[in-house]
């Protein structure tokens, strides 16, 4: 079966039709199921297809892989054999760690994406129902509206007001208007203005189309690597970064200055080549990168079952430095379950007039079904919405620039009436007169003004109001949006959204833990205003859309952070406004639903959406909220910074303890006559030292690390490295002190001795590191404790194992080991009251005013159209 189209923007539809051997009312299941075994699943594989071979090929391009390569290479044409065995075998055992865990991780977070499969409206079997958009497949009808993500490369049967944003195409901003017909053959993507293609989506307006092509053949995928979204570097990303330049630094020093001296020496060039890079291996965090995926996997999977689902895992580490959260007020500040209160004539009179048009706007418009429409019909008997006297002849859907809605409809007398309902300052000005009883009076200013004053008092007391105006048309006419205009007020419908129950706690919990909310609304300043009071929250600087429109991109940066609302807001300052917060130094996060949230949801550090958002809005954010409450989402920002305080207490151990020890080996071995330690002894030090952090993921959080944003911090990394590896440092030259001159040990009883003490005091520091509590008051998860249980009984056992000669180990008498341990003891002593001062130092420093943000840890710093009707 072959149904491919070449050109079909250029062919008529009917012979379209015909190529694909499809019907106006769609394929049946029986044709959709054998093409979809012909052409497979609507998608575009890309990358993800090769997951596992991706990731190990991450592994092995590693630079710390290559410098194991290279060492064991070295170790083999030296005729070490057995060395470059063993470090071969490290080197395997290193890697297959790093890919299981990082694609066990990968696996889960696929899983958790499943949940949010998008659906896509569409003829089958001549019945209108929603299916998944990777069962679509060439001659299905789709049919679309505002907000959807095209989910085939088609060609346009109908459409009505139909625009579609390109720009993940063509980089064209501005919508194109897309209607039926023919164009040229040669016609760039931009120029098919027939036809729509996947990954687009549609800004307004409705349309039908025929699917002529899926998943790899269509025109994103050809271009897919080109146009692939560019998101921008995280913070935490830029701390992984910025982290990963530090230690590079140190590194190079180390190594370079140890290997010339070491040659300086007249040591061989093998063995001073070997330890140099075994040094280097030893201080790099090479189970970063894992330690990494592992712990987001994980909260991932914890957020999940709190209902927040992470489409993209960095955004877990902005979600928990979050401290300003955006959102709109309509089902997230409120109930979201809005009411039609009353409907009155102009002067505030119960009308039923503009309740039964009210009713036919609402019952007969096509576009997205929203709140408002919902409460309208809910609110008439249903007799009266169907008594057939009225008949549908035309609509002007909404859009967010004009924020109308208009029905036409005629009358079995013939009569053609167009019925607008909208935004009341948007309808007062494409009015001209008003309905007062049985007159039809002029709209005049002073008329204007007190209908305005009753609008104003009504949005004082928490109304929504919508105002309605009517107007006769000819019959027969096309009617366009220049027909909106001459109209005649009719009236206005009062809606009430209730505060949600709890919404104030949440609020104040959200406060305690250091994120501010502000509220970002299209409805009336009186009407937000009413809610903040109502809720608690600071109403005491709003800002209008027309206010902010006037102010430059400076003027908004200096006074953005002191706004608490922004309302009457247009769509398209959503954005700015985000951008300006994040110019103040704020993690932002912007917490939308609708057509016109997506650029701000790109632009915020971290976009939140709910689950049956618009597909456009669902697809820009990377948190997707199974229900719609800020409750949701403070379980997220805990899970969130629960997860960076797990990846932080990995950079901290290896920041202590592997600094300190490859410093007091680099600094031994230009005094002593012999190697501290061989180079097979540190890869197997720091391979072993590696495997409880492969449990950090599974670690508890202190409760007071999930309180205050998190952000990194490199001059903190700087100092806790060098304070505490200098204690390591300190104690690592007591255990030379003690093996060269109260045991008189031999080269191999030193090397073995000081691999046993330094790699107990590696996983003493895990235990004393993981909390700022004293250690004994904050317990590690069982993972943690049995993996560095297990790991320490190995580094006191392996002396004395079948294998000790391998590594050049020998047995170690048992004062010795008794020894070895007492100066464990008191390096866990002493760095557990280090660590107590360092702190306390740290949380005197954060609490000093002139900080906005207090640094902790290693840190600084229907639904789916629900914001149609927010900004109506």
């Amino acid at each position: 079966m072959n149904l491919q189209v070449v050109a079909f923007w250029s062919r008529r539809l009917a012979d379209v039709m015909a190529a694909l051997d499809t019907q106006p009312n769609g394929l049946s299941s029986a044709q959709a199921n054998l093409r979809r075994k012909v052409y497979g699943s609507n998608a575009i594989e890309g990358r993800s297809a090769g997951e596992a071979v991706r990731l190990l090929l991450r592994q092995l391009r590693s630079p710390l892989v290559l410098v194991l390569m290279f060492a064991a290479t070295i170790s083999f044409l030296m005729g070490e054999r057995q060395e470059a065995l063993i470090i071969f075998l490290i080197l395997l055992a290193s890697c297959g760690l790093g890919f299981t865990q990082e694609y066990g991780a990968s696996k889960a977070v696929v899983a958790l994406k499943r949940q949010l499969l998008r659906k896509v409206m569409m003829l089958r079997d001549g019945i209108e129902t929603e299916v998944a958009v990777d069962e679509v497949v060439p001659g299905d009808i789709l049919k679309l509206s505002a907000g959807d993500l095209v989910a085939a490369d088609g060609l346009i049967i109908e459409a009505r007001d139909f625009n579609v944003s390109e720009s993940v195409l063509t980089g064209e901003s501005f919508p194109v208007v897309k209607s039926p017909g023919i164009v040229a053959v040669e016609s760039p993507i931009g120029g098919r203005t027939n036809s729509v293609f996947t990954g687009t989506s549609v800004r307004s307006g409705t349309a039908i189309v025929l699917a002529v092509a899926t998943g790899r053949a269509t025109e994103f995928a050809g271009i897919a690597d080109a146009v692939e979204k560019q998101i921008d570097e995280s913070g935490f990303a830029k701390g992984i970064r910025r982290f990963g330049y530090l230690m590079t630094e140190v590194m190079l020093a180390i190594v370079i200055v140890v290997f010339v001296v070491n040659l300086l020496l007249d040591r061989p060039l093998a063995e001073s080549l070997l330890f140099s890079l075994a040094l280097a291996v030893g201080l790099t965090p090479e189970l970063l990168p894992a330690i990494i995926s592992v712990t987001l996997a994980r909260g991932a999977a914890a957020m999940a079952k709190s209902g927040v689902i992470v489409r993209r895992l960095e955004a877990i580490e902005n979600l928990g430095s979050m401290d300003v959260l955006c959102t709109d007020k309509t089902g997230t500040l409120t109930e979201g379950a809005i009411k039609l209160d009353r409907w009155t004539d102009a002067k505030g009179r119960p009308s039923d007039q503009v309740l039964a048009w009210a009713g036919l706007n609402a019952s007969l418009q096509t576009g997205i079904k929203n709140p408002l429409d919902e409460a309208i019909v809910a609110a008439i008997p249903e007799w009266q919405l169907q008594d057939g006297e009225w008949l549908k002849v035309d609509e002007l859907p909404y859009d967010f620039i004009r924020k109308r809605l208009s029905v036409v409809v005629r009358a079995t007398d013939k009569k053609v009436l167009m019925i607008c309902k909208g935004a009341v300052r948007t309808v007062l000005d494409v009015s001209a007169s008003v309905i007062d009883g049985k007159r039809t009076l002029p709209l005049m200013a002073e008329r204007k003004r007190k209908i305005e004053e009753t609008v104003r008092h009504w949005s004082e007391e928490g109304f929504r109001v919508l105002a309605l105006a009517v107007r006769e048309v000819e019959p027969g006419d096309k009617v366009t949006r220049d027909d909106e205009s001459g109209l005649t007020l009719a009236g206005f419908l009062l809606f009430f959204d209730p505060p949600k129950e709890g919404v104030a706690a949440t609020l104040t919990a959200l406060a305690k833990r250091g994120v501010s909310v502000k509220m970002i609304s299209g409805d009336d300043r009186h009407v937000a205003k009413h809610l903040a009071k109502a809720i608690g929250l600071s109403a005491d600087a709003v800002m209008t859309g027309s206010e902010l429109m006037h102010l430059t991109r400076d003027a908004l940066f200096a006074r953005v952070a002191e706004i608490d609302i922004f309302a009457e807001i247009d769509p398209n300052q959503k954005e700015r406004i985000v951008e300006a917060l994040k110019r103040r130094g704020k993690i932002v996060g912007y917490l939308g639903d609708g057509i016109n949230d997506a650029p701000a949801l790109h632009q915020a550090d971290v976009g939140i959406s709910v689950e049956h958002a618009v597909d456009v809005a669902r697809e820009a954010a990377d948190i997707i909220l199974l229900k719609r409450d800020l409750g949701v989402l403070i379980r997220g920002i805990d899970d969130g910074r629960k997860t960076f305080a797990n990846t932080m207490k990995y950079i901290a151990i290896t920041t202590s303890a592997n600094f300190g020890n490859m410093i007091s080996m680099a600094i031994a071995s230009l005094f002593l006559p012999f190697l501290p330690l061989l180079a097979k002894q540190i890869l197997l030090n720091n391979f072993l030292s590696d495997l409880p952090a492969l449990a950090i993921a599974t670690d508890h959080v202190d409760i007071e690390e999930t309180r205050r944003p998190r952000r990194w911090d490199i001059g903190f990394i700087r100092r806790f490295m060098v304070r505490f590896g200098l204690a390591s440092s300190f104690f690592d030259a007591v255990t030379f002190a003690f093996l060269l001159f109260v045991v008189n040990a031999s080269p191999s009883a030193f090397q073995t001795g000081w691999f046993t003490e330094s790699l107990l005091t590696e996983l003493a520091i895990v235990l004393v590191v993981r909390t700022h509590k004293p250690a004994w008051r904050s317990h590690p998860s069982r993972t943690l404790t049995l993996l560095t249980i297990a790991v320490a009984v190995v580094a006191v056992t392996l002396p004395y194992s079948p294998v000790a000669a391998w590594f050049g180990f020998e047995p170690l008498p048992l004062p010795v080991l008794g020894g070895l341990l007492c100066i464990t003891a008191a390096y866990v002593v002493t760095s557990e009251w280090l660590k107590m001062r360092f702190f306390a130092a740290s949380n005197r420093h954060n609490a000093d005013p002139r900080w906005p943000t207090k640094r902790v840890s290693l840190g600084r710093r229907s639904e789916r159209s629900a914001r149609m009707s927010n900004e109506m």
